[in-house]
């Protein structure tokens, strides 16, 4: 499980510190039509971003993410949240966007959220007056599997043998030990990427089956949650490319194996007084 050739990290290392004379990389990152795979694409600005006031919208071919018609195939990308770049280092950023399409008939003056914008929706929800006053908080706990081999005829988990099915589950949870453990690389350049970006990652674990870990994210308030998963998320797809690894959140591989799950914690104002008690608790679940 070697990086592809090691040139990625030396020259990322090198390149990091070479003078950008004063410019600006800022990769916007957003969901495309699947509502589950990510895309990105790099623009160059011209000063230090300070805020999302300094982040210009920005457009892509919706054409190309099932996310828009050839004829009207331009989406426009609205910066809502950004973190450090991990692996363009300085004062480069990456940013969270949400996706918005012209609306039809419109003559390109009016916008409306693309297919898979649930933010905008979900905003709706946590900017009411009764939410925003009971302040909710979110953890989430991601699950997922590292592939080493993925094609039409065979997915393969990493550290899985490839004339069969490895032993049986219980000693990869938490593990420790080449035998066991596989993919730790991965997991700690990922744990360290979100920490240096500002993802406000809590932990990570390796989980019950093998070449399965898991990372915490949270608590966050509001809406800050998914921006904040979903930068991980594609901080991880990054870290794995590097060893030619992929990423699968699927939640079942394997009738017989442990599943993937993304866990939800969460809690109110209210219910962090305890002056309610469970009984509280139990009736607003």
């Amino acid at each position: 499980m070697n990086p592809r050739d090691g040139l990625y990290n030396k020259f990322s290392h090198k390149l990091s510190h070479i003078d950008q004379k004063g410019r600006v990389v800022a990769e916007y990152v957003w969901l495309d039509g699947s509502g589950i795979k990510l895309r990105a694409k790099c623009r160059s600005l011209d000063h230090k971003i300070n805020s999302l006031a300094d982040i210009p919208e920005w457009n892509y071919d919706g054409s190309s993410t099932d996310q828009a018609v050839t004829e009207n195939s331009e989406v426009i990308l609205k910066p809502v949240a950004y973190f450090r770049d991990p692996f363009r280092g300085g004062d480069n950023v990456l940013v969270i966007c949400e996706s918005w399409n012209w609306k039809e008939g419109s003559n390109f003056q009016e916008l409306v959220p693309a297919n898979t914008n649930f933010r905008y929706y979900a905003n709706k929800i946590w900017d009411h007056p009764k939410v925003a006053a009971e302040e909710t908080w979110y953890g989430i706990e991601q699950e997922y599997t590292l592939i080493n081999t993925n094609t039409k005829f065979t997915m393969w988990p990493l550290g899985w043998p490839n004339n069969g099915y490895p032993g049986q589950q219980g000693p990869y949870y938490c593990s420790v030990g080449a035998n066991v453990c596989f993919g730790r690389a991965i997991a700690d350049f990922h744990y360290k990427a979100c920490l240096y970006a500002g993802v406000k990652i809590s932990g990570t674990n390796a989980e019950v089956m093998p070449g399965q870990w898991e990372f915490q994210v949270g608590p966050c308030l509001g809406v800050s949650i998914g921006d904040h998963l979903w930068m991980a998320r594609y901080l991880l797809h990054r870290v794995a490319e590097d060893f030619d690894v992929c990423v699968s959140f699927a939640p079942k591989l394997f009738p017989d194996w442990n599943g993937s799950g993304c866990h939800t914690n969460y809690s109110t104002k209210t219910m962090r007084e305890g002056t309610h008690g469970m009984k509280y608790i139990y009736e607003m679940m």
